[in-house]
């Protein structure tokens, strides 16, 4: 099961007492920061929940699945998430 943005605003709205436009613009703007820090290469933890940071990909070789080709992949970035220990002890719980 998930739980899409919709109703992610609606249930914190709800616990929070507070409207869902409310919510919803803080939902962008804490996604905003993220995605502006992160291409900074800032890493943002939020202590004993999450970690999110910008991590790089060396330049390698690869193999084109149709033809078998050998093509040169470029250096990149990626982002990676580290559950805290709040979040993996509340995952743990049955």
């Amino acid at each position: 099961m998930a739980i899409n943005r919709s109703e992610l605003v609606a249930a914190v709205a709800e616990k929070a007492g507070t409207s869902q436009t409310a919510v919803n613009g803080v939902l962008d703007a804490v996604f905003d920061i993220f995605a502006t820090s992160v291409a900074k290469g800032e890493k943002i933890t939020i202590p004993g929940w999450l970690a999110v940071e910008r991590t790089d990909r060396a330049a390698r070789t690869g193999r084109n699945p149709q033809t078998g080709e050998t093509i040169q992949i470029a250096a990149g970035h990626s982002v990676k998430l580290t559950a805290g220990s709040k979040l993996k002890a509340a995952v743990s719980k049955k």
